[in-house]
């Protein structure tokens, strides 16, 4: 297939444009500067400008475009910086689908969508919930509409917190564990949607083939607890995790994020599970043990 991967740098793209090649795809990357590989594309969302000729002849887009969401503390600027990169950029390549009629729309979103979920396990029929994430998750899932009415197939990809041998939900956290410092965030019972890397490309990859459309939350087959995390994370770092960090400390280093990690989101992937998408980690061990070994 030829696909157009924008957001090909973060941790998700890097790992997707490496599988759909390793599967024989041919991948072309979204860069917003001058273009230096012949892979390379360039486009301007806010002058909503693509190279022209882009999506010719393109088989499926996949967009992971969006700053990160935990890299800093969030303050109003902060908040407004994760709505521009996510809506603003999914509008220009909604319209792009659209235009030059690409059948396959597979479009990054977040199981912030849900808001909290006090009783689960839920799936994709939940509604979307309240928070800044959920309406941020709404807006940015709303912004391919233009490609679904021209036809495409758009997948909504609700990803977890991603566990990765470096960066995604466990970087910011293996000095604290490393010198035993890790602990709960609040008391721990809230449940902590997760994907282990490979899962995540995986899923994506079987999204790109698969007739699915619609929302498809890519989280692991067994859902954990922020307590079942810790302890996962302790035992794979040989370290204990006694602390409890409060939701006072929380919020000053935080800021409103505090709010959004304390949610319990007790979620499962049906629709991955409907379709015999195969996991290869089937617990929160498995995940951790697999990274940290590595």
């Amino acid at each position: 297939m030829r696909v157009v991967v924008a957001g090909s740098s973060g941790l998700i793209g890097t790992a997707l444009v490496a599988k759909l090649r390793h599967e024989g795809d041919e991948v072309l990357r979204l860069v917003r500067r001058e273009p230096q590989a012949p892979d390379e594309r360039q486009w301007d969302p806010p002058a909503g400008a693509v190279e022209e000729g882009t999506f010719d002849g393109v088989d499926a887009v996949v967009n992971l475009c969006g700053a990160g969401v935990a890299d800093r503390r969030w303050s109003q600027a902060r908040k407004q910086v994760l709505l521009d990169s996510r809506v603003e950029p999914t509008e220009v390549i909604a319209a792009a689908v659209a235009e030059s009629g690409v059948p396959v729309l597979v479009n990054g979103s977040a199981v912030g969508y849900y808001g909290t979920i006090p009783a689960g396990p839920a799936d994709e029929a939940e509604p979307a919930g309240r928070g800044f994430l959920a309406e941020l998750c709404v807006r940015w899932e709303a912004a391919t509409e233009t490609a679904r009415r021209a036809g495409a197939r758009v997948v909504l990809a609700r990803t977890a917190q991603v566990i990765a041998p470096s960066g995604g939900l466990l970087g910011p956290l293996r000095p604290l564990f490393a010198l035993g410092l890790g602990g709960k965030l609040g008391d721990g019972s809230q449940y902590m949607p997760w994907i282990h890397l490979d899962d995540e490309v995986d899923a994506l990859a079987f999204l790109v083939r698969q007739d699915i459309a619609g929302p498809v939350n890519l989280a692991g087959p067994t859902p954990a607890t922020n307590a079942e995390f810790t302890r996962a994370f302790g035992r794979a770092k040989h370290r204990p995790a006694p602390f409890r960090v409060p939701k006072a400390a929380l919020r000053v280093a935080l800021g409103d994020f505090a709010d959004e990690i304390l949610r319990s989101q007790h979620l499962v992937p049906k629709v991955l599970q409907d379709n015999g998408f195969p996991f290869r980690f089937e617990t929160i061990d498995d995940a951790i043990t697999a990274v940290e070994q590595r």
